[in-house]
């Protein structure tokens, strides 16, 4: 009787490991990583005169129009990221991945009222869901890797609202619920650790919005954009 138990639970160990093991055997990887962004936002720089709902300048105490330097800054943001991952294929791979992911940036409004310049800048941090498809090819420890990333916006600080808000002429335009960019990097597999290091870009923008709500000689568009580094370590599981 001890002997049936002993054979009846190593097949059910050997019915439990089975498909891990076949599933090694082609390739397949699931794990979890986690790690941190570094991230800058791009825009360009914009002057533009600031207008009124009614299209009508803000004047100065003299008579003089306000006017803004909207100016992009490279200062960086460190955010963290962490999630899932799953890979298959051993020598050429498709890994998809969920990750929760935040990054940032800031740029500097710089007033002209009555020639008195002042400066605020404007510090962007905001949380995503990151979604990348990524095709890579590995030798040995090393992988090359790269692919497209959709991100899902899920929370905003105050300030980008604000400074968003002060100078859209479409607030909820300017905060389009997805994003569409790509990643390419490196990685290296040390037994069931992984280490990636990769640059992500954004193909569509960040926010798009209208300065000068109802400008009187033409509106200019300001587009932003989020470029970022990560770096990752990983652990499989499978």
């Amino acid at each position: 009787m001890k002997k049936k138990r002993i054979n009846l639970t190593a097949l059910l160990l050997f019915l439990a490991l089975a498909p891990m093991a076949q599933a090694q055997m082609k390739g397949f990887a699931f794990g979890i990583k986690g790690g941190v962004n570094l991230s800058r936002l791009t825009m360009g720089d914009v002057f533009t005169t600031r207008y009124d709902d009614n299209g009508n300048p803000y004047l100065g105490f003299d008579g003089k129009e306000v006017k803004d330097n909207l100016k992009q800054s490279f200062d960086t943001r460190t955010g963290g990221v962490g999630g899932i991952y799953v890979r298959f294929g051993k020598t050429l791979f498709v890994q998809p991945e969920l990750l929760v992911s935040t990054k940032g940036g800031s740029f500097d409004i710089i007033r002209n009222d009555n020639d008195n310049p002042t400066t605020q800048k404007v510090n962007i941090k905001y949380s995503n869901i990151d979604v990348p498809l990524l095709i890579g090819l590995k030798g040995g420890p090393f992988r090359v890797l790269a692919g497209p990333v959709t991100s899902f916006r899920i929370g905003d600080n105050q300030k980008l609202s604000e400074a968003l808000r002060e100078y859209s002429s479409n607030f909820n335009d300017a905060l389009a619920e997805a994003t569409f960019g790509y990643q390419v990097g490196v990685g290296l597999d040390i037994g069931n650790f992984s280490l990636d290091v990769r640059n992500e870009g954004s193909f569509t923008n960040l926010a798009s919005f209208q300065v000068n709500g109802a400008p009187v000689n033409g509106g200019t568009t300001v587009r932003q954009k989020i470029n970022s580094w990560q770096v990752t370590l990983g652990i499989k599981l499978l």
